[in-house]
């Protein structure tokens, strides 16, 4: 295969639309240089992204029914649609698709299948000849801290949630070891990142796996052609430059009441303009009714907590907008490094305490919200205390951060860092074909 030719890749990302959408970005960005993608996706799932593929011509969706199982509620598609907890029973859903998969890849003959979760496809790709690459939407600097937890000195997850990712439930294969054979079992492993910033995790990774890391790059969100809403812009409008704190925990993030209640109580603390936009916490209808006693009158003109969708990326870029609290997802963190907003972290589960650390500790580019170490409980106190470290312009932690923060940003955005990586991806994905 000479290196103008294109290639064919099969994309099969985890039901869950912090994988779906780095997956289609990737997508986008080979699209882009006239290769040829095919994207599995839940049916119902597919219009909610339909407006991101920016190359129709090239990126065919193929819609998947997800299976019925036991205590999985009916329509559910994504892990938007349900808690954590339940992870495992959408995890059955994935692999009682293979009977569909399996005869769409035979028909499609791909070059290469990018995929996560869904371990078995290094079996079925050998089969038919084709090269599987494990796509982790993860860090390397959270893979490699899960084959080696001593990398960091931090407890990855609550006791509550190890069980959830060590545990076989009904003698089907557990969390850790589908990421293990997933990695394991595929030919090569590609990560989001870039060797400057991540670089001595990715060849440990090498080291562990003895085989090829590729890198994408960061794959930056294209530029958002759409204005933002008229009520947020005249809302943020009515704020100084850079005064306003905006919160964010992902579409999946469900926080406990008693722990949600803390994070607003401790926004209200600064004394700072604030936008929430959170789901309603474990148990509750609705978010009115989990804010505490006179919150919403306290607050009134200056603060806002919000269950709906918002136009982040947006919001982010307005020049109101100077602090970014969020959960530490991945795609969260990318958009707040190539921001002009202070970062703020407060993980919430798996490979967020990781890349919390690493921002905060190696980068030093974010302020990790104190916790209690014995469970992780985190105040109102600490909340405040880390917005106003990073918003206090003499505060030299703050200067520090704010320092990092813009050589990382900069760099991130220099002129063809973006499309080198892809470029020297596909160089790699070519080389491997011959």
């Amino acid at each position: 295969m000479s290196i103008t030719e294109t290639i064919h890749v099969v994309m099969f990302p985890w039901f869950a639309m912090g994988h779906i959408t780095p997956y289609l970005q990737i997508a986008n960005k080979l699209g882009e240089r006239g290769h040829k993608v095919s994207f599995f996706i839940p049916k119902n799932t597919q219009n909610k992204v339909e407006h991101l593929n920016l190359h129709p011509h090239l990126i065919t969706f193929i819609p998947l029914i997800v299976p019925q199982v036991d205590g999985l509620p009916v329509g559910t598609e994504t892990m938007s649609d349900l808690p954590v907890t339940k992870s495992p029973l959408l995890l059955h859903a994935l692999d009682l698709t293979q009977e569909q998969v399996e005869p769409f890849v035979r028909k499609l003959k791909p070059d290469f299948i990018f995929f996560d979760f869904c371990y078995w496809i290094t079996t079925l790709a050998r089969r038919l000849g084709i090269i599987s690459i494990y796509f982790s939407v993860v860090s390397p600097v959270a893979r490699a801290s899960r084959c080696n937890p001593q990398l960091f000195d931090y407890k990855p997850f609550e006791a509550k949630e190890r069980s959830l990712f060590t545990t076989e439930i009904e003698g089907r294969i557990s969390f850790i070891n589908r990421l293990a054979t997933s990695g394991r079992e595929s030919e090569a492993l590609c990560f989001r990142a870039c060797s400057e910033m991540e670089g001595p995790y990715c060849e440990y990774l090498k080291n562990v796996y003895n085989k090829q890391i590729l890198l994408t790059g960061p794959i930056l969100p294209e530029p958002s052609k759409t204005l933002l809403e008229e009520r947020w812009s005249k809302w943020l409008g009515d704020f100084e430059k850079g005064s306003v704190v905006y919160c964010a925990f992902g579409s999946e993030c469900v926080l406990e009441k008693n722990q949600f209640q803390e994070l607003v109580l401790g926004l209200e603390l600064t004394g700072l303009p604030f936008l929430v936009r959170l789901k309603p916490p474990v148990g509750v209808e609705s978010l009115e009714e989990a804010l505490p006693e006179g919150f919403e009158e306290r607050v009134k003109g200056r603060g806002i907590v919000h269950g709906g969708w918002v136009q982040q990326q947006q919001i982010l870029n307005h020049p109101s907008v100077g602090c970014f609290v969020s959960h530490g997802g991945s795609s969260s963190i990318w958009e707040s490094l190539v921001s002009s907003c202070q970062i703020i972290l407060v993980p919430h589960s798996g490979a967020q305490f990781t890349d919390t650390k690493f921002m905060s500790e190696e980068l030093k580019v974010a302020v990790n919200v104190e916790r209690r170490e014995e469970d992780g409980w985190f105040t109102r106190e600490s909340v405040c205390e880390a917005v106003k470290l990073v918003m206090d312009e003499r505060s030299e932690i703050g200067k520090q951060v704010r320092a990092n923060h813009y050589k990382w940003k900069e760099f991130l955005l220099s002129e063809g860092l973006e499309s080198s990586y892809i470029d020297n991806l596909i160089i790699k994905l070519q080389d491997m074909l011959k």
